[in-house]
């Protein structure tokens, strides 16, 4: 069993780092708010750390979950920062939703100090943490990857490395590609059938099963139906995502039309004052007239 620091306990980060400490290994976390790292602690077992460096200090493996790049940055360096508690040899794996740049900036910084680091991102959702079952996709070199993923198995589904350092974070940006058309499809096609008067459960049950079916089908329709937004993955945080993809397809020349125009549609969500609410809730825009 390893000794582990856990940085970040959102709605992904808290049961993630409990799923490590249920598996056996030996968990400190810190949390901005201390309060949150005290609750869990006081749940899970374990420790609570001021600072990043203070979690860090002696740990086998270092896991963020946290906010944006300038978060993610605040915990990994400076004087109170993760990096600076590692040791030669232990290694930071990233599960945040950052940018590639940022990713391959930190791990050259990570390289310097002989410490690995595995950008790490996740899709599932808090049900997927929650249960243990993430997709995890990974970016690193493969010893790096080899030495993390038992570890990281302790709330994964799947974990795959696709290739060096950022790579994992690019294939995040293709998950919230997909996520954004999807969601948008889900919810003209849940509007359609309110307005040709059908019953839209019994069309879901009959077109889940077919060519149409998808997660967000599965998991997502009846909340939207019920106009049950107050759940799962903020539109602020999916724009804030869709923003990285935006900007990283006009770095490598892809085009992504389809995203950049659901960007702008839960840009009126926000308008809407849904920046809380889940992603599914681009339904709401299409019926706010209803």
């Amino acid at each position: 069993m390893a000794s582990i620091a856990f940085l970040g306990l959102g709605v992904m980060g808290y049961p993630m780092a409990g799923h490590l400490q249920a598996a056996g290994h030996s968990v400190t976390v810190y949390n901005r708010t201390a309060a949150k790292a005290e609750a869990w602690v006081e749940r899970h077992g374990g420790a609570s750390a001021s600072t990043p460096r203070e979690a860090a200090t002696g740990a086998d493996f270092v896991m963020t979950c946290v906010g944006n790049d300038d978060d993610l940055r605040m915990v990994c360096t400076g004087t109170d920062g993760a990096f600076a508690g590692m040791a030669e040899g232990t290694i930071l794996v990233d599960h945040t939703t950052v940018s590639a740049k940022v990713t391959r900036e930190l791990a050259a910084i990570a390289a310097g100090g002989g410490i690995g680091y595995l950008d790490a991102p996740i899709s599932g959702g808090q049900a997927g943490a929650e249960n243990g079952a993430l997709s995890v996709m990974c970016g690193g070199d493969q010893a790096t990857f080899d030495k993390a993923a038992p570890v990281i198995d302790a709330y994964a589904k799947i974990c795959r490395r696709l290739g060096e350092s950022g790579a994992g974070q690019l294939t995040k940006m293709c998950n919230q590609i997909a996520i954004a058309g999807l969601v948008q499809g889900l919810s003209e096609a849940l509007h359609f059938a309110q307005k040709a008067g059908l019953d839209g459960a019994e069309v879901v049950e009959v077109i889940s099963q077919g060519a149409a079916g998808s997660w967000q089908m599965q998991n997502r329709y009846r909340t939207m139906l019920d106009d049950e937004f107050d759940h799962g993955f903020a539109v602020d945080w999916m724009r804030k995502d869709l923003g990285i993809c935006l900007r990283t397809g006009d770095d490598i020349g892809a085009s992504l039309p389809g995203t950049a125009l659901v960007d702008q549609f839960y840009k009126d969500v926000q308008r809407m004052g849904g920046g809380r609410w889940d992603t599914s809730s681009l339904l709401k825009r299409l019926t706010r007239e209803d």
